[in-house]
């Protein structure tokens, strides 16, 4: 796929013009306080897994509506005092697989939570470990449209709760003041936008190709899967597009940017389909507009790539950015 989006410099000043809902914050506060109501780690358990330079742990926290949400925490055994804590969200479709496949953030040092995906684990990795307890309506193949005509059934409500409370599980099994990072690519990239802009005290925001973000415009210029999700669906359910519509608006990763206060660095190709370049932008240019100060924010390009986004290469540009904003604190 050639570029097919805006022109980049008409990208480094796009913004949405998509309608924010009516009832967003009091939407998500209200989620939220209920989540919170219970405790918030289930059960840890130490794991063999054959490796000596760190230590890991099979953990249960409390999402959505107390659901027992699988976790690996990982410490590295000559842990950097204070160096912080990174919360990594999955991709669509994967699970969080096995202790020993993501090692970088134990290996430069922190502390390592990631967040297995309700209900997924089954398109690609090595499975995962989570199910979602609850049914929704007829939806398309997939998880998007899971609960789609309606805000407080859409499973994206579900997994962005259990984001946010896999922060508060990272504060409750370390260092409770230590400086907690979330991260993610593609769908854990949106989840990263989500949790940054639903908890206001994170250090740090590391949100690569981020799905769900502008789904009004997403929709319009790919059909790459899971957008395709949506498509086949209201293309059954006719009668459901401005409901669908209205349910992706609360979902959306500019609306949760606009509430971002912490540094953020980003990433983009633009060859993206799945992730359209215009809707990255949309949320990075919106970030920390709400925010009393401006806030920082940061984007690598990578003109010739597709959804890998700069891949190992911005995974180092990412170590780098991090060390500079957590030493710069």
């Amino acid at each position: 796929m050639a570029q097919f989006d805006l022109p980049l410099e008409t990208l480094r000043g796009y913004r949405s013009e998509s309608p924010e809902p009516d009832g967003f914050d009091d939407h998500w506060s209200s989620t939220l306080a209920d989540a919170r109501t219970h405790d918030v780690i289930l059960e840890r358990r130490p794991v063999e897994t054959g490796l000596v330079a760190s230590d890991t742990w099979d953990v249960r926290f409390a999402g959505f509506d107390g659901h027992p949400i699988a976790a690996w925490y990982t410490e590295p055994r000559h842990r950097r005092a204070h160096r912080g804590v990174v919360v990594e969200y999955l991709g669509y479709g994967r699970g969080r697989g096995l202790p020993h496949e993501r090692l970088i953030w134990s290996a430069a040092g922190y502390a390592h939570l990631l967040m297995d995906s309700r209900g997924q684990g089954g398109q690609h990795g090595n499975g995962g470990d989570t199910t979602d307890p609850v049914g929704t309506p007829p939806s398309a193949v997939g998880f998007v449209t899971r609960g789609i005509a309606d805000p407080l059934e859409h499973y994206y409500r579900r997994l962005v709760t259990d984001a946010v409370r896999a922060v508060d599980a990272a504060r409750a099994l370390g260092d409770a003041d230590a400086p907690v990072v979330v991260a993610g690519n593609s769908q854990g990239g949106g989840l990263a936008l989500a949790a940054g802009g639903l908890v206001p005290d994170v250090s740090a925001v590391l949100a690569n190709v981020p799905f769900l973000a502008h789904p009004r415009r997403a929709l319009m210029i790919t059909e790459s899967s899971p957008w395709s999700e949506v498509v086949h669906y209201l293309s059954v359910h006719r009668d459901r597009v401005e409901a669908a519509l209205r349910t992706l608006d609360f979902v959306d990763g500019v609306n949760f940017a606009r509430r971002g206060r912490a540094p953020l660095h980003a990433g983009v190709g633009l060859r993206d389909t799945v992730c359209p370049p215009s809707t990255v932008f949309a949320a990075f240019n919106a970030w920390g507009e709400h925010a009393e100060t401006e806030v920082p924010s940061e984007i690598e390009v990578y003109p010739f790539n597709h959804h890998e986004g700069g891949d190992a290469v911005h995974s180092r540009s990412q170590l780098a950015w991090l060390a500079g904003v957590l030493e710069g604190a």
